[in-house]
């Protein structure tokens, strides 16, 4: 007979905690969270339930596998080949609570790892009783000996039962199927609230306490209020930020000040959003160098995905209560495609105030999904705060409406004399054999240069013959595919010594040359003197534009830079022929100056309309009402079949062992993320381990990797 101390909640790999040491951390965290999030839950029965999610974990058949221990004869191994889910034992020791509490107790602890139905590996409770008979006997196999473990743990929180009988521990799971039976459409804050918790005290583990104190505190942004902040430099530091209406459209060009305005628009905690990986990066940086509070959080993956027989996706469920978490869109999408996970993330969201920044930059399925958040949103009693450089007028006027027009959105653009005053390009186009000559000139020039394909193999290709050719040019290449950690390093490196953020290097590496793919486009703030780019649709063109000339002081308005823009021809892909080819037309030529007063008529000249992709089907809220059953996830991988993200992870080989062995925040580090499409075609070539975010182990060389990051077939994925 085992001691208490001896029944796991956590393997090895996941931090080797107690049950009941996981157990006090998940109580912990949920009386902050119950009584912190906006929705009227009794601590009480949150408590209970918190204590009972796990009870079913010391079931035999969960410790041996949390012991490595194999079955060790035939026999053994065909009576322990059956499913058992945790939380459905869990639900055996309901009789020690009273009856009227069960309702609740179920809708917490039932269904916070596997949907009720229509589980994608038929694990729900409902799936179980429909297709295996012996489920419940399974599921209280050797009641006695491993239920004394959760009775003991029970009774350490105050509630005393010496013994539940197995007849009561089997009416107890029938009430529980004949309870889920009658579920009808909605969304449980219940599970939610658990599962916020149990995630956080997973994740922070013995450190739960300590980090709880931190949460649900107001953003200090004293910083952007600052009276030193206003300069006509910046001319949106001199409007008012002090306007009663709820909602915010702000329309300004890039080095504007849209970044301060947004913030100083907000009164309650802070969900802002950016469309790519190295753009939340470098606002993280920002707001964790200019807001004091603990908690500025940045969420690093969209998803989880599972690759086996089914492709499985998982939000990882952002750990709740910070004052500023910044984020993707994508990681806001489960609370309109109901994936696993939402019920925590709309928790959190409700009532906080929401910055949509760059709004702009998603298209086809992904600009539906936007739009559908907004709404959603709406419901949850958010106010949100969109900020571009250029909205297509269609998208500016839609965005309006569903806001509530006029009378809810506090509206800001700039008028034509002051857009003037950011005209700071010359535009030439060319053609791909001009890109030498031009490098050559530049580098005479002891100029900056940043270089910008649409491919992450493409820019592969280009830094390794630029660097033969101009091996004394101090070079650097950054795209999507580093860890998470080297990302970091590679954006520190870029502003510091490139761009010359740092007092040790000055203005920067002058000459010096960036190869990049678009993971520059959006708030890296750098200001390189001439680029080289690809053509690509036009509002991302200005993006890009924007890294070029941006600082702006006294001596640099009024100033030009060159931007030489290649002409698209052949494979284009990830972007569409036409639209390329109507922003290149767009475009002036032989060095004349791109005004920016022009932009918003060339951009409504290429986006006339806007391109709704029919994501109707995914959604679980339509037509005014709920389509998807309480305590059931989406079971369809709806991120990874219909929008074109990062979903899946890769780690390298040589970062094997320490994957294995490491903490989850480390584990984040060391991942590579990718598009899934990219890798699943290999999935039967790599190793996909079972930890973590499911990595694929790839056997590229460290040497190999340091110079060109990961090197996988392109997918025509443009990260």
């Amino acid at each position: 007979m085992k001691i208490l101390d001896q029944i796991l909640a956590k393997s090895i790999h996941y931090g080797n905690v107690s049950l009941l040491e996981h157990t006090q951390q998940v109580v912990q965290a949920i009386k902050i969270f119950s009584s912190h999030f906006d929705f009227s839950f009794d601590l009480e029965i949150a408590c209970k339930g918190a204590i009972l999610h796990d009870l079913g974990k010391a079931h035999d058949h969960f410790q041996n596998k949390m012991n490595a221990i194999n079955a060790k004869s035939l026999v053994e191994l065909r009576e322990d080949n059956y499913v058992h889910r945790h939380e459905l034992s869990s639900l055996a020791f309901l009789p020690v609570f009273p009856e009227k509490e069960w309702n609740t107790l179920i809708d917490m602890v039932v269904a916070h790892h596997k949907s009720i139905e229509n589980d994608p590996k038929e694990r729900g409770i409902l799936d179980l009783d429909q297709n295996n008979r012996y489920w419940i006997e399974n599921h209280l196999k050797n009641w006695e000996e491993w239920s004394m473990y959760g009775l003991q743990i029970l009774d350490i929180f105050g509630y005393h039962k010496n013994k539940i009988d197995i007849d009561e521990a089997k009416k107890a799971l029938q009430y529980a199927v004949s309870y889920c039976e009658k579920k009808k459409n909605g969304w449980s804050p219940w599970r939610g609230l658990l599962m916020s918790a149990d995630h956080f005290a997973s994740a922070f583990s013995f450190e739960t306490d300590k980090t709880l104190q931190h949460l649900f505190e107001l953003p200090d942004l004293s910083y952007y209020f600052d009276l030193s902040r206003k300069n006509p430099i910046y001319p949106l530091s001199e409007i008012s930020t002090d306007n009663a209406k709820p909602h915010t459209l702000v329309v300004a060009p890039t080095g504007a000040g849209k970044t301060d305005f947004l913030l100083k628009r907000c009164k309650r905690r802070i969900f802002y959003t950016l469309p790519f990986q190295a753009s939340i990066n470098a606002m993280w940086k920002r707001m964790k160098k200019t807001i004091p509070n603990q908690d500025i959080r940045l969420l690093h993956a969209t998803s989880q995905i599972v690759i086996g027989k089914n492709v499985e996706e998982r939000i990882l469920q952002p750990l709740v209560g910070s004052s500023v978490k910044v984020l993707t869109p994508h990681q806001l999408a489960a609370i309109i495609f109901g994936t696993s996970g939402f019920e925590s993330v709309m928790l959190d969201v409700k009532g906080c105030d929401v910055i949509l920044d760059e709004i702009h930059t998603y298209s086809d399925f992904s600009q539906s999904m936007v739009l559908e958040i907004v709404k959603t949103l709406l419901r949850l009693d958010c106010h949100i705060h969109i900020g571009t450089a250029t909205m297509p007028s269609v998208l500016y006027n839609e965005l309006l409406a569903i806001l509530g027009g006029e009378t809810n959105v506090y509206e800001v653009k700039l008028p034509d004399k002051i857009l003037d005053s950011f005209n700071r390009h010359k535009i030439y186009k060319i053609e791909d054999e001009n890109v030498y000559s031009i490098l050559d000139r530049a580098f005479q020039n002891k100029e900056k240069v940043l270089v910008i394909y649409n491919t992450v193999k493409q820019a592969q290709v280009a830094f390794e013959e630029l660097s033969k050719l101009y091996p004394d040019v101090p070079k650097m290449l950054i795209h999507s595919r580093y860890k998470r950690k080297d990302r970091v390093d590679l954006e520190t490196k870029l502003k510091k010594e490139f761009n010359g953020d740092d007092e040790e290097y000055g203005i920067g590496l002058c000459p010096c040359l960036v190869v990049s793919t678009q993971v520059v486009e959006v708030s890296l703030d750098i200001s390189f003197d001439c680029m080289i780019t690809q053509c690509a649709p036009l509002d991302s063109l200005i993006q890009r534009f924007g890294r070029i000339n941006r600082r702006r002081n006294k001596d640099t308005v009024g100033k030009y830079k060159p931007i030489h823009v290649i002409a698209p021809k052949g494979n284009v892909l990830p972007y569409k022929i036409d639209v390329l080819r109507k922003s290149f037309g767009q475009l002036p030529d032989n060095g004349e100056l791109l005004q920016e007063r022009s932009l918003q008529e060339k951009i409504d000249n290429v986006f006339p309309a806007i391109e709704i992709k029919g994501i109707d089907i995914h959604l679980i809220y339509k037509h005014n009402r709920y389509s998807l059953r309480e305590l059931t996830s989406a079971k369809e991988a709806v991120l990874v079949k219909a929008l074109d993200i990062e979903s899946a992870t890769c780690i390298l080989e040589t970062d094997r062992e320490k994957y294995l062995a490491t903490n989850w925040e480390e584990r984040i580090s060391l991942e590579i993320p990718v598009n899934w499409k990219t890798i699943v075609q290999y999935k039967s070539e790599y190793e996909q381990l079972n930890v973590g975010s499911n990595p694929f182990v790839i056997p590229q060389k460290e040497d190999d990797y340091k110079v060109l990051g990961l090197q996988l077939v392109e997918q025509d994925n443009f990260l």
